[in-house]
């Protein structure tokens, strides 16, 4: 063989991708249920299964409808869920996010017993319990960043009392996590794990979301408190401050197009870290996959293998359970 023939015969990739067997055997990046978190949305009443505009097969559920759901959760093999409160009512401070009674609280206290081997994560912010749907309690028309710490670390608490593992702030507040960590250790909860959405970007890929939690914001948005898009160095800051503050895990989001951040972070932290594949980012998928534009299963372990390829620990995806079951036939 010449030089100009091609490759020399001792250095052919090929081999290693000549079978199925060869390939999964060879496969550097795995994923497995285990590292798969589902979000779930609650809402207050009774008998309801909800659809979501923009997230075909996602609903919303009461917290009598939910048992099922999670037993089919548990039996897919997802280990985690991420629970997200739909109040009856709403606020101007958003007193049902740091009410004992109220629909996260008394959601945990339903289902902890029944599910002990599912991770109860519970989102702490207060955009769905506000009345103008933004992260925190206002002044005039700027959110009060120090006066929503405290209702902030209330909600945690009481989220960590009624049995939840881990608990997330994910409202961009400075100082949110060193709040909330002081908090649990005033209530005697020091051992909740705290998950920082630490590097939350301002992000297209949350409309879904947005729809499915009620919590678009009344007036203007978010970007004066969740991050500009463009800037890592920032994402990196974030990331070592909620650390410094006392985060366990940390998180970046969305995920797909901030890959670059997540493997950074990976670099440079050496607690786990999670990755939120947003409802924009689910959207997009499914309905190109419902149109038949790709094929739904390649393209969420292609999506999923990316996320993981990147260095996420955990995926928090909506696509969990399908995932789950399709891992179970040895994809």
């Amino acid at each position: 063989m010449t030089e100009a023939q091609g490759l020399r015969l001792d250095s052919r990739a090929r081999r290693l991708r000549k079978s199925e067997p060869i390939r999964r055997m060879f496969m550097e990046t795995r994923l497995h249920a285990d590292m798969l978190v589902s979000p779930v949305f609650v809402v207050d009443g009774r008998d309801k299964m909800e659809e979501i505009d923009g997230m075909p097969e996602v609903h919303r559920f009461s917290m009598d409808r939910l048992p099922p759901h999670l037993e089919k959760l548990v039996a897919a093999g997802v280990r985690g869920v991420l629970l997200f409160g739909v109040p009856g009512s709403k606020d101007e401070r958003g007193t049902g996010a740091y009410d004992a009674d109220g629909i996260i609280p008394r959601t945990l206290r339903s289902v902890r017993s029944t599910f002990p081997e599912l991770v109860m994560m519970a989102d702490v912010c207060l955009c769905e319990y506000t009345s103008h749907g933004h992260c925190g309690v206002l002044e005039g028309d700027t959110v009060d960043n120090d006066g929503t710490l405290p209702l902030l670390a209330r909600a945690a608490v009481e989220y960590a009392r009624a049995g939840a593992d881990v608990v997330a702030p994910s409202a961009m507040m400075d100082g949110q996590v060193r709040a909330i960590r002081s908090g649990l250790q005033e209530a005697g909860l020091d051992d909740t794990v705290l998950m920082g959405y630490s590097a939350k970007h301002a992000s297209a890929f949350y409309k879904p979301f947005r729809s499915a939690a009620g919590s678009a914001p009344a007036f203007g948005d978010r970007r004066s408190y969740q991050m500009q898009p463009g800037n890592r160095r920032e994402a990196m800051r974030e990331i070592q401050q909620d650390i410094n503050e006392g985060a366990d895990v940390v998180m970046v989001k969305p995920a797909l197009a901030y890959l670059d951040v997540i493997s950074e972070a990976r670099r440079k932290v050496g607690v786990p870290l999670a990755a939120y594949n947003v409802s924009g980012e689910y959207a997009m998928v499914k309905a190109a996959a419902l149109n038949g534009w790709l094929d739904e299963k390649s393209a969420v372990f292609e999506v999923l293998t990316g996320i993981r390829r990147a260095g996420a620990d955990i995926i928090i995806t909506y696509f969990a359970e399908q995932a789950a079951l399709w891992l179970k036939e040895g994809w």
